[in-house]
């Protein structure tokens, strides 16, 4: 059987690549650039921004007035100053969907809501809430806590709930997620005060 040699034989033993397979590499190829642009823009966005994510809490809480009758019903009015802090100094928040219960031994006393608002670059906004019950019908084991409560001049409720934040952090985009808050708000009801008012949605390094 005869021999190819040279030029024919390399021509013979070779094939030409696919035209799809040259495509395939050209948007692969393409697609690598795209992602290695993208992340550096973030990372270099991330940087010089340094975006802080925005938060609710409790800032203060009164106890006005507290009756409780020999029947176990509880009638209450509660004043809780909820504040909406966006520490970025170059990007706009937006809260919405703010929602919190009131409870005493996890009977409701109040919901807490407000319609959707806008915080400024680098700002607060405060909401003074006065919480005002109806009167109340505890069940035994609330009753025995209140009983206990009035005594030792020390009562506590519980304020849960969640908001969800919004904010546009330039090249970054737009970034969503949900504040949540779970705070015991602990009062004299001699005097109303507070024992400790601050409660904070922002995560406890």
């Amino acid at each position: 059987m005869p021999k190819l040699e040279g030029l024919d034989y390399y021509r013979r033993q070779t094939r030409p690549t696919n035209p799809f397979i040259w495509l395939a590499a050209i948007f692969c190829a393409i697609l690598t650039v795209v992602v290695i642009v993208t992340g550096v823009v973030v990372f270099v966005g991330y940087i010089v921004i340094r975006p802080k994510v925005p938060f609710i809490s409790v800032t203060s809480s009164h106890l006005d007035k507290i009756y409780y009758t020999e029947a176990g019903e509880l009638t209450t009015q509660i004043t809780i100053v909820v504040r909406a802090e966006n520490d970025n100094a170059k990007a706009h928040a937006s809260f919405s969907d703010m929602d919190f219960t009131l409870r005493f031994d996890g009977i409701v006393v109040a919901q807490l809501v407000n319609d959707a608002f806008d915080v400024k670059k680098n700002t607060s906004v405060d909401f003074n809430y006065v919480v005002e019950s109806s009167p109340i019908p505890l069940d035994e084991q609330a009753m025995a806590l209140m009983d206990m409560s009035l005594k030792q001049n020390r009562i506590t409720f519980g304020l849960k709930g969640n908001a969800r934040a919004r904010w546009k952090v330039g090249l970054l985009g737009s970034v969503k997620f949900w504040c949540h808050l779970n705070c015991q708000l602990s009062f004299f009801p001699s005097n109303g005060s507070s024992t400790y008012s601050y409660c904070s949605s922002r995560s406890k390094k």
